[in-house]
């Protein structure tokens, strides 16, 4: 059996007892990092085998541990902080254990997307998760501009060197557009800046950027509202192309 085992994203008091029941009685760990997954074991007392688990190694791991999984041991699988699989290693062990027929087990907590959602005072009715976007060309304009015409709140992770260059991208393309930064989230310097991008661009260049660990939450587009004369016209025209096409 393998457990998805969300961990602290900063305060080590977020890490919920049954994470720890759960690291406490697994065979082995699958980290991001082992010092930084040891440093936490330490803490809490707890010493485990660990086998590293990232990015430049994940898809040469899943056979080992698949191996292991078969063998009867249990496994846990974390990330540096919060939860595994969000835009972090992860997916490719749990769908080849889903392939496998080996139980996969969600000990759920800390989001740095839903916690960044919940005091951002933007809607969360409908919301997109982004995650890093791509880091230049026309492949990353695209995509801010889809965030950008989307009718949900958009969340964007984005670091240090890049969110100068973000907000200049934003103002550029959408000046007006509410936006959130969420600064370090649950550590000792947490921040919320609000603002429309001009604005935050601004103040990121006051500031000769911004540190830490961020999450950027992009307002959704105003929808527009269609009348009935409007519904009738692309009915028709909707009709027309059918006609044609037969």
């Amino acid at each position: 059996m393998i457990y998805v085992v969300a961990t602290a994203i900063g305060n080590r008091g977020d890490l919920s007892e049954r994470a720890r029941t759960v690291l406490a009685e697994a065979s082995v760990i699958l980290c991001e990092d082992t010092r930084r997954t040891g440093m936490l074991l330490q803490e809490i007392g707890i010493k485990k085998r660990l086998i590293s688990y990232h990015d430049h190694n994940e898809a040469g791991r899943v056979d080992k541990v698949i191996e292991l999984l078969k063998e009867g041991e249990v496994v846990a699988l974390v990330t540096d902080a919060g939860t595994p699989c969000i835009s972090d290693p992860g997916y490719r062990i749990v769908r080849a254990c889903h392939d496998a027929g080996i139980k996969v087990s969600t000990v759920p907590g800390p989001s740095a997307v839903i916690g960044a959602l919940s005091i951002s005072g933007l809607p969360t009715d409908r919301f997109t998760f982004e995650g890093f976007l791509p880091p230049k060309g026309a492949k990353r304009t695209k995509r801010i501009l889809s965030i950008l015409e989307s009718n949900c709140t958009s969340v964007i992770y984005e670091s240090t060197h890049k969110i100068e260059k973000l907000f200049q991208e934003l103002a550029e393309h959408a000046p007006d557009r509410e936006i959130v930064i969420v600064r370090e989230l649950t550590k000792t310097y947490e921040e919320i800046l609000r603002g429309n991008s001009k604005d935050l661009y601004a103040t990121i260049k006051e500031r000769a950027g911004l540190k830490g660990e961020m999450v950027v939450l992009v307002s959704r587009s105003e929808e527009k509202k269609i009348n009935k004369k409007d519904k009738s016209k692309f009915r028709k025209d909707y009709e027309s192309e059918n006609s044609d096409e037969e």
